[in-house]
């Protein structure tokens, strides 16, 4: 357990991870797909983690993992040094931080936030500042990657944030992915975040249409996964999630969802509104997301996104 003296800010940087290492004392807040799979993996790093979320019936899988229940985000601020949040937009920021038993309700003063959330850069900035002036340095970091690469540390960490508080939170985010990246102020993090993701959600889109164009063939949907990975036109998806994405384009299920269809959709939907404060537009990205709305009235809804390759070449058209 990391221990300092009265009015000294707790040194993140002896968190190593492995065996041996020091624990740290970490509150959690927002058990969804990715914060539950974040703090499985702190767990098995040795760090006491206490998690909150909206619905508790998600936290019975962490509390049986060796992680402590907290019953507001305020009661994780108690005895922690790290206070992470992975939540799902906006509106669940605001609420976690500035509602009743909110974070920001309790004394965060030389403690460390790590938001992770992916949201508008201007939320993060706005709230970057509220958490700045209760005492506590905050960095944001959403993340590239699934529950998979969560699970095992292999996210790539997208940092914005002044860089004493980035110096503080590397060594943990370090656990967390394979790369991490500071890429400016608070606020970059969120921008770059949105940034990467979109070349990858209005693909799946593209390779449903470029399918569409060859079905007639009769290929063999994994070889052909496997083929337009070395093309030009290939990308780095086909080679980590060729399987599902072959299932996909010929028609099956592809089971659990690690990013869902409905928060793909949620993810364009932060993409465009941005682009809206930008003073500008984003076409494509506007396109994809009316076909995925099709496709979530479906009931493709909370299915892994990989589905949406197969949405449109399958698409009942009568």
């Amino acid at each position: 357990m990391l221990r300092c003296r009265q009015g000294e800010t707790p040194d993140i940087r002896k968190a190593e991870g492995p065996p041996g290492s020091t624990a740290m004392k970490i509150g959690f807040a927002g058990m969804g797909r990715m914060g539950a799979a974040m703090a499985l993996r702190l767990l098995e790093l040795g760090h006491e983690v206490t998690v909150w979320n909206r619905s508790p019936d998600k936290l019975q899988p962490l509390v049986d993992a060796g992680a402590r229940a907290a019953p507001t985000p305020a009661a994780l601020v108690a005895d922690t040094e790290v206070v992470i949040t992975s939540l799902l937009d906006g509106d669940a920021l605001r609420a976690v931080f500035e509602g009743p038993d909110g974070l920001l309700s309790a004394d965060l003063s030389g403690r460390l936030v790590i938001e992770m959330s992916t949201v508008l850069t201007r939320e993060e900035e706005e709230l970057a500042r509220k958490v700045k002036a209760a005492g506590a340095g905050f960095v944001e970091c959403p993340v590239g990657g699934t529950t998979g690469p969560a699970r095992t540390g292999k996210l790539l960490g997208l940092v914005g944030g002044d860089a004493a508080d980035v110096a503080r939170a590397r060594p943990l985010l370090e656990q967390l992915c394979r790369r991490v990246e500071h890429v400016g102020p608070n606020g970059a993090g969120a921008a770059l975040k949105l940034a990467i993701n979109l070349p990858l959600l209005v693909y799946y889109q593209s390779l449903g249409e470029a399918y569409t164009l060859c079905r007639k063939a009769g290929l063999d949907t994994r070889w052909l996964v496997e083929f337009l990975a070395d093309t030009s036109g290939g990308v780095n998806i086909l080679k980590m999630r060729a399987d599902p994405i072959a299932a996909a384009l010929a028609g099956e299920d592809t089971g659990e969802a690690t990013f869902s269809v409905d928060g793909i959709r949620k993810d364009l939907r932060t993409m465009l509104e941005e682009a809206r404060e930008l003073g500008t537009d984003l076409p494509v990205t506007a396109a994809a997301l009316s076909v995925y709305d099709e496709a979530s009235e479906t009931g493709l809804g909370p299915k892994d996104g990989s589905m949406l390759a197969g949405f449109w070449p399958h698409r009942d058209r009568t």
